[in-house]
């Protein structure tokens, strides 16, 4: 029953969880851009200022911030670094009607998805939304297939993860057995238990999953 829970904890993230984040304090900008967007298919959240997105922040929220790079307060570029400071992996897209080179250069070494000027094209701000989304969801499922391993693993018993850790060395059930005392057929059978919970098949997967837990 604690397996199945977990391993629903750490199911893969979809498309559809994800959220366009709007920051721009002109309110005409928002809604056109949340109109346009939200017709296409894609779940909005707007913000009048950098300020009030950085007050309502969940560090759980996934998707893309789309940010102006010029508002009375926190500009963008510096909301860009906000996020960075406190960890946040959320791609972000700079839209400004003033563009020029520096802001440009800052946008992208903050790692900025993609830097945009107005009026802009529809097109464009949906090619940077969906590089911006496949990013995320690269990043979060390799996040949740990691938490899933890391279940998986802490639901070995201490011997379990002993045999285990020899079996990723290459010995064999008559080896194992010697290093830690115990006859070769207490080995297969704990060896069965670490397929089962592991949810594999062979000693190559074990290798595989084990080796993703220590990335």
């Amino acid at each position: 029953m604690e397996k199945t829970v977990a391993m629903k904890q750490h199911t893969e993230v979809r498309r559809a969880q994800l959220t366009v984040f709007v920051v721009d304090d002109d309110p005409a900008i928002r809604d056109s851009i949340s109109l346009s967007l939200s017709l296409r298919g894609y779940h909005i959240s707007q913000f009048a200022s950098a300020e009030d997105f950085l007050d309502a922040f969940d560090p759980a929220w996934m998707g893309c911030v789309i940010a102006d790079i010029r508002m009375p307060g926190m500009s963008g570029l510096e909301l860009q670094s906000a996020l960075a400071t406190r960890g946040s992996k959320l791609p972000v897209v700079i839209i400004t009607g003033h563009g020029d080179v520096k802001s440009a250069r800052a946008a992208f070494r903050g790692s900025a998805i993609d830097f945009l000027e107005k009026p802009f094209d529809d097109e464009h701000l949906i090619s940077a939304i969906e590089t911006a989304f496949e990013y995320e969801l690269g990043r979060m499922n390799t996040m949740a297939s990691k938490a899933k391993r890391e279940a998986m693993l802490s639901s070995l018993s201490p011997r379990e993860r002993e045999v285990m850790t020899y079996l990723t060395k290459g010995l064999h059930a008559k080896e194992i057995g010697e290093q830690l005392g115990i006859s070769h057929r207490t080995v297969e059978v704990h060896k069965a238990h670490i397929m089962e919970k592991m949810g594999v098949r062979s000693v190559i997967d074990i290798v595989r999953l084990s080796e993703g837990v220590a990335e």
